[in-house]
């Protein structure tokens, strides 16, 4: 694994989240930063700034990068759109304060007050129908991109309620050519972070209540208690306490 110097420690956590991602994969690909350059359209110097989080990269850089190592993109490229949203936000300046203006001297002229209460009352209904139409999009995106009705009940005990709508999944541990498994998922190499579900998470959440440690409801959600878990994993192992799961901490949990 390589040596990497730490990151600057005003990086917003979703920025070094998706650093540490590439980091990973590199690492794991075996390639050098020379290599990698010769393999993308990206220099050597671009990849260290990539990979020092001084500097973000475009996402044609992301998924050469995904190329290059053999990874699929999609993930990766989830990953970049949050820390892309953060990285924006962080170097965005504060809004300039409005210019003073004198005020007009005696009173205003006929009229003026009641095309200025017109003009606020307009700008006023038109701010509110604009909230409601926004609210109204998001209730409903809410719905349609929601978690799916229950699959099965987990056999596992779990010491935190799950949320009524969430799925439960069945772990189903067996011992396989040396390493566990839940009958979730075979990945070995999956780069799980807060935020991803599916039956990945499942699989890590289910070897993680094996190894002894609890990362809460076997729900496939990567959420705060199961990213404790995993940190726990890795510092019990040894490993970079990062959160993450990648090809080492898999390594820990198949065991």
């Amino acid at each position: 694994m390589s040596r990497w110097a730490a990151l600057p420690a005003e990086l917003d956590p979703r920025v070094r989240r998706f650093v540490v991602c590439t980091r990973r994969l590199k690492d794991h690909s075996g390639l050098s930063l020379r290599q990698l350059a010769a393999r993308t359209a990206y220099s050597q110097k671009s990849w260290e700034r990539y990979l020092g989080g001084r500097s973000l990269p475009p996402r044609e850089a992301v998924a050469a990068l995904a190329a290059a190592v053999g990874e699929d993109p999609t993930r990766l490229l989830a990953l970049h759109e949050v820390a892309a949203e953060a990285w924006r936000r962080g170097r965005a300046g504060p809004p300039e304060p409005p210019v003073a203006q004198d005020a007009p001297d005696g009173p205003p002229p006929p009229g003026r007050s009641a095309r200025v209460a017109l003009i606020a009352g307009a700008v006023a209904l038109v701010l509110a129908l604009s909230t409601t139409v926004l609210l109204a999009v998001r209730l409903s995106g809410r719905e349609q991109d929601g978690p799916p009705a229950t699959l099965v009940a987990t056999d596992v005990p779990s010491s935190a309620s799950a949320s009524p709508t969430a799925p439960l999944y069945t772990c189903r541990l067996e011992r396989f050519d040396g390493r566990w498994y839940a009958g979730l998922s075979r990945t070995r190499d999956a780069i799980l972070a807060q935020g991803h579900a599916g039956p990945d998470v499942a699989e890590a959440q289910c070897l993680l209540r094996r190894a002894g440690l609890a990362p809460g409801a076997v729900d496939g959600i990567f959420g705060p208690v199961t990213q404790r878990a995993v940190e726990d994993l890795q510092r019990r192992d040894g490993l970079v306490v990062d959160g993450i799961v990648g090809p080492h901490t898999w390594k820990a949990l198949r065991g």
